[in-house]
């Protein structure tokens, strides 16, 4: 493959991060506004995450599959088909205001971002020197922060409105004078998602006419000790289970963030969600500085780090009062930024052609956004938001475990090969 002809599809490539990091960044703007359209508990507007998240668990095997005899550039035009599908869905969604229907349009979606994930990150791993894999996703994923900044505001702009009715206003209002006010809320989506899946198809149209380098996995080395495929196996394993607790975690920190903030600081929906793309700049800020770290500090060391700091962050913000909380819980999102990129390619290192399968596996894992959210959602019921935001933290003392062991097992390396 000429250096050209990788640049190219490097560039290619990590434009998809920026497609699904723009996706699953506006849960958290529909969260709060199908919760007022379709009247929900916190428990049932939860079920945006686990619709979007239930469609990586159910894809990404069949995602696998299907590249391994399509190759990544037919996996990624279907994905890029799918969303587009489920984008356009959502117009109807909206007519009939059915939350069963929105649940139906963002399971689509999420089916079609499965295949995306699943090509593009093994594929950016793929795309040269195995030793900065890790340098190299984190790169390609800081476009992904960079939609993440931006699809809140985007969706807050477009989608949000003021008009928040308190539960006497809406007993006083008249049965049809209130659907009506609620059938209005349920359109502001139709608009914006059209020109979402118009962009999407766009860019399925021109994938399918250009040529791509397909990258072609090694087979393990028949060299490779039983010892060796057996520690490999099991740090997959355990990257699978460190990824399912990481998304479970962000998901649970974004999408219920603008309700937390009006709960907790009494800050209102259109204001919470430009904190929120605050928040998200620094997400995406940190993926460029972890990249940039990851220099002169090991994956797995740095990965352990922000695991302490995203804990102590969160008790904080269920400690803390009014906008400090708020404050302590935006500063996760920063240290939340490298863990995805960085627990996918210490978990898939060294699998030669197991890339694809191991990869899926690692993908399902993001089914932890569909767990995790609604836990959150019945604690928060039972006590409330603040309390809740104890699961997130759970959550990150694996992914701290993950890091550790990785560690370790890099320094049993190098005592290895420095005796």
């Amino acid at each position: 493959m000429s250096k050209d002809k990788k640049l190219f599809a490097v560039g290619l490539i990590t434009s998809l991060f920026f497609v699904w990091g723009f996706a699953l960044n506006l849960n958290p703007i529909l969260i709060p506004h199908l919760k007022k359209a379709c009247q929900l508990t916190d428990l049932q507007s939860s079920l945006v995450d686990s619709a979007s998240y239930i469609g990586y668990f159910v894809m990404a095997i069949p995602a696998g599959l299907f590249m391994k005899k399509f190759g990544y550039k037919g996996g990624i035009i279907v994905g890029l088909t799918l969303c587009a599908l489920g984008a356009f869905l959502f117009y109807p969604a909206a007519s009939v205001r059915s939350y069963a229907f929105f649940l139906t349009a963002l399971f689509i979606i999420a089916c079609g971002l499965a295949f995306l994930e699943t090509a593009a990150n093994p594929y950016m791993t793929a795309l040269g020197d195995p030793e900065s894999a890790a340098f190299r996703l984190n790169f390609a994923q800081s476009f992904n922060g960079l939609a993440a900044t931006v699809a809140p505001y985007v969706g807050g702009l477009f989608i949000l409105s003021e008009t928040n009715l308190t539960a006497d206003q809406e007993k006083s209002m008249g049965v049809s004078q209130f659907t009506r006010y609620l059938n209005k809320e349920a359109s502001s989506v139709q608009i914006p998602f059209l020109v979402i899946g118009a962009v999407v198809l766009l860019l399925a149209i021109i994938l399918y006419k250009t040529s791509l380098p397909e990258i072609v996995e090694e087979e393990e080395s028949t060299i490779s000790s039983k010892a060796e495929s057996t520690s490999k196996t099991k740090n997959l394993v355990l990257g699978v289970i460190a990824q399912f607790f990481y998304v479970g975690a962000q998901v649970c920190v974004s999408s219920f963030f603008i309700r937390f903030a009006g709960k907790v600081a009494g800050i209102s929906q259109k204001p919470a969600s430009v904190f929120l793309s605050v928040a998200l700049a620094g997400f995406m800020s940190g993926r460029f500085i972890g990249t940039f770290l990851m220099k002169y500090i090991r994956p797995a060391k740095l990965l352990a780090i922000y695991s302490v700091i995203n804990v102590f962050l969160i008790i904080l913000a269920v400690v803390l009062h009014g906008k400090l909380a708020v404050y302590a819980l935006m500063g996760v999102e920063f240290f939340m930024s490298i863990m995805f990129p960085t627990i996918f390619s210490l978990s898939i290192r060294g699998l030669g052609s197991k890339t694809k399968l191991g990869s899926s596996l690692v993908i399902m894992a993001i089914v932890g956004g569909a767990v995790f959210p609604p836990i959150l959602g019945l604690v928060s019921d039972q006590s409330n938001i603040q309390v809740a935001y104890l699961v997130p933290a759970v959550c990150f003392l694996f992914v701290l475990y993950f890091a550790l062991t990785n560690l370790r097992v890099k320094e049993k390396v190098d005592m290895s090969v420095s005796h």
